[in-house]
């Protein structure tokens, strides 16, 4: 999503509104989802939903066409012929998630949500941040709405162990020498995806 500012460079200097988030994170004056709220208010605030969902659809094939893993297209892949039920869930936002998702063949999408007034980017949490625990929620929420579906989820990030060591299937990606055998030890499988 960063191309909005090659297209439109003029939108540049509104990054300066997110000073307050970025100088307060790293103290603890603002959280890691306010922080992400502050950026994409910041970057996209006040465009319509035609002009994010445009610049979310190029991001989209920008990441399809360079940025994804051929294993990890491979295990959608086997996960649907198996006929899983597929969610993505990631503490992105929705200014793209739900069209990578929906461009991958999942069935839903959990993420971050940002609030818009009306037909325009607010920019505000609309949701928790879906990242650590929150992630372990919403997975909780999925067992209930699909009882007796075992569970196969990836991560490859410290806050995913939270929801990753309560599948039945934990798959951590790109784990590399001791963190990766410490991972082993604890139940999780893992993969390395180049």
């Amino acid at each position: 999503m960063a191309a909005q500012f090659t297209r439109a460079p003029w939108r540049l200097p509104r990054l300066l509104r997110a000073l307050p988030a970025l100088l307060g994170y790293p103290v603890g004056l603002a959280g890691r989802g306010e922080l992400k709220a502050a950026l994409a208010r910041a970057a996209f605030g006040g465009l319509s939903r035609f002009a994010i969902a445009t610049l979310a659809a190029h991001y989209v094939e920008q990441l399809r066409a360079r940025q994804l893993f051929s294993q990890a297209l491979q295990a959608i892949a086997s996960h649907r012929a198996a006929g899983d039920y597929l969610v993505l869930m990631s503490a992105s936002p929705d200014l793209y998630v739900p069209t990578l998702g929906q461009a991958l063949g999942f069935d839903e999408v959990i993420c971050t949500r940002l609030s818009w007034a009306a037909d325009r980017f607010e920019g505000r949490l609309a949701s928790p941040n879906c990242r650590g625990e929150e992630k372990l929620r919403q997975l909780e929420r999925l067992r209930a709405a699909h009882p007796g579906l075992p569970v196969a989820a990836y991560g490859n990030s410290r806050p995913d162990l939270a929801h990753l060591l309560h599948c039945e299937q934990g798959y951590y990606v790109n784990a590399r020498g001791a963190r990766g055998k410490r991972l082993a030890a604890r139940g999780l499988q893992v993969v390395h995806w180049a």
